[in-house]
């Protein structure tokens, strides 16, 4: 494809006047629309959804679609939605590229239905790895407080109970297998690794990961029957809806520790909440789940022995920042006709 002499892109999520301009000021050859009254007021520094509360109306509704269609790059999906998409990319034949918000947001756009040939005409890039630091960070956290028994101690605290001895696990004694070998999996691993663990990756296809027994797909019921914790760090892609399988679940040895922070649809709800309330799976920490919101009536949110988070772990204010870094690396790159960071994978959607 040859290079773009110009982009003009439309800022789809909320972002502050400041951002928009830097992406503006990152070169001559950038122009940004973006229009204050079009998005939804912050509720926190960093917050790219707004105030859920509030409405564009039709009137704005009309001009931010018309903003959309008149640029050759998106930043983010058209209404943060994939039927969003699919309306600007039908509608806007002059679009040229799109950088998706989520490290994952293969999925959003296969959700879009685009067809083949709107898939083929566009270049997609995601914000994978912007998020691996904080999402590491949470799944140490959940280990952790499976290992270090939270739930038990905060109830003894609660009843003023002093417990009498019991044991603990430690992280340099066990075993963590980490499902998805992304940037955010290896950097998972490297924390793991890093603490003493024996860490074992799974991957669709075999990298070299230091400190980090790799295996394929196949060998995750294997590896699962070694497993202390598991981590999900998978994307919503092709073949992955399910992966950590009953089957898979059920191979582990009792006491499992489960976190999930890559895509809920890669985790066999159904057989995870089993596992809880059995006690074969001792505890675990969800920033995401199968379908979102959680359901009011989900038994995981009265399940003593799991942390829900609603899927806010990577949220800080410099989230928007740092993404907003990497556009403007692959902008300059598109311009200058050099290769792109995170192209999306449109047949995986990864």
């Amino acid at each position: 494809m040859e290079a773009p002499k110009r982009l003009t892109v439309a800022i789809c999520p909320v972002m502050t006047q400041p951002q928009a301009q830097r992406i503006a000021d990152a070169d001559p050859r950038i122009d940004v629309l973006w229009e204050a009254d079009l998005y939804a007021p912050q509720r926190f520094e960093g917050d790219y959804q707004g105030d859920p509360a509030w409405r564009r109306g039709p009137a704005r509704q009309a001009r931010y679609e018309a903003m959309c269609d008149s640029a050759n790059t998106l930043f983010d999906l058209p209404d943060r939605s994939a039927s969003g998409l699919k309306r600007c990319v039908e509608a806007n034949r002059d679009l040229v590229w799109l950088h998706t918000m989520a490290a994952g947001g293969g999925g959003q756009v296969r959700d879009a239905h685009l067809s083949d040939a709107d898939l083929q005409r566009l270049i997609i890039t995601t914000s994978a790895g912007v998020h691996a630091l904080p999402l590491a960070e949470f799944a140490l956290y959940g280990v952790l407080a499976g290992a270090k028994m939270l739930p038990q101690m905060q109830d003894f605290q609660r009843r003023h109970v002093w417990a009498g001895r019991f044991l603990m696990r430690h992280i340099c004694e066990m075993t963590v297998v980490v499902v998805g070998m992304g940037h955010i999996g290896r950097m998972v691993a490297k924390r793991f690794a890093d603490m003493g663990a024996t860490v074992i990756g799974i991957n669709r296809t075999m990298r070299d990961v230091e400190g980090v027994e790799m295996h394929p797909d196949d060998d995750l019921i294997e590896v699962a029957t070694r497993a202390d914790a598991i981590i999900n760090c998978l994307p919503g892609a092709v073949g992955t809806d399910n992966l950590i399988s009953a089957d898979v679940l059920a191979a582990t040895p009792p006491g499992l520790i489960v976190v999930s922070l890559g895509r809920g649809t890669c985790v066999d709800e159904e057989a995870l909440i089993a596992g809880l309330r059995s006690g074969h799976i001792a505890f675990a920490a969800l920033d995401v789940v199968a379908r979102e919101p959680l359901a009011a009536d989900s038994p995981l949110w009265d399940m003593p022995n799991v942390l829900i988070s609603p899927h806010i772990i990577t949220l800080s204010a410099r989230e928007t920042d740092r993404i907003i870094d990497l556009f403007i690396d692959n902008a300059l790159a598109l311009l200058d006709g050099r290769p792109l960071r995170n192209l999306l994978n449109k047949q995986l959607f990864y």
